[in-house]
């Protein structure tokens, strides 16, 4: 064998080897139980909508769907 041929083969064994040493990814740390909600405790919250009630936070997602994402309204 040439020199080329086994600098291409060399490279191609480190590259092999180089993806077997990826580490596996994990998701730690997530806080995901709760229900939305209940909110976060924090005071930036939508006018109307009470922490923790349900019912609310359906209505201010239909009063954001219909005013803020609908363009159909904003171009009338």
């Amino acid at each position: 064998m040439n020199k080329p041929h086994r600098i291409v083969i060399i490279l191609a064994c480190m590259g092999g080897l180089a993806a077997c040493g990826d580490t596996p990814q994990t998701a730690s740390g997530i806080k995901s139980d709760s229900q939305h909600f209940t909110g976060t405790g924090k005071p930036y919250q939508a006018a109307g909508w009470k922490q923790g009630d349900r019912n609310s936070w359906e209505q201010q997602l239909k009063v954001r769907a219909q005013q803020g994402q609908n363009d159909y309204v904003k171009v009338n």
